[in-house]
């Protein structure tokens, strides 16, 4: 868990005297590392009584095809590359951006799995 409050430092690099403690409803949430396995969701309870779906694992992503314009859904193998953090590629963690392997080809995911619940990918040409 992480906490979010207000950093300690201004733009300009000098400290900043926080008058208070940290706050619990400052905190985060644990990661949510979406990996590759078979499909594992949690579903949560955000601010204001809303939900969020959570993918912890997931083997299958909608790609789409922009040359002929629709949309399969294909099974993951592997991540190919990850941009947001060179170790995720061997753990096998699927980030936006995240270029993985699938039956149909290389593909790069377009949005947030942890964030949405399903892995959403366009593939890209190789």
């Amino acid at each position: 868990m992480r906490w979010q409050g207000k950093s300690a430092r201004k733009v300009s690099g000098g400290r900043l005297i926080i008058c208070r403690g940290k706050r619990k409803f400052e905190i985060g949430r644990e990661a949510g590392d979406t990996t590759i396995a078979p499909t594992r969701k949690k579903t949560m309870e955000t601010m204001g009584g809303n939900q969020k779906t959570r993918l912890l694992r997931g083997d299958v992503a909608c790609v789409s095809d922009p040359k002929t314009g629709g949309a399969r859904k294909a099974k993951i193998e592997t991540v190919v590359d990850n941009k947001a953090n060179l170790h995720y590629i061997r753990r096998n963690i699927v980030t936006r951006g995240a270029i993985i392997k699938t039956e149909l080809g290389n593909a790069r995911v377009t949005n947030r799995p942890s964030q949405e619940g399903i892995i959403n990918a366009v593939l890209i040409a190789e």
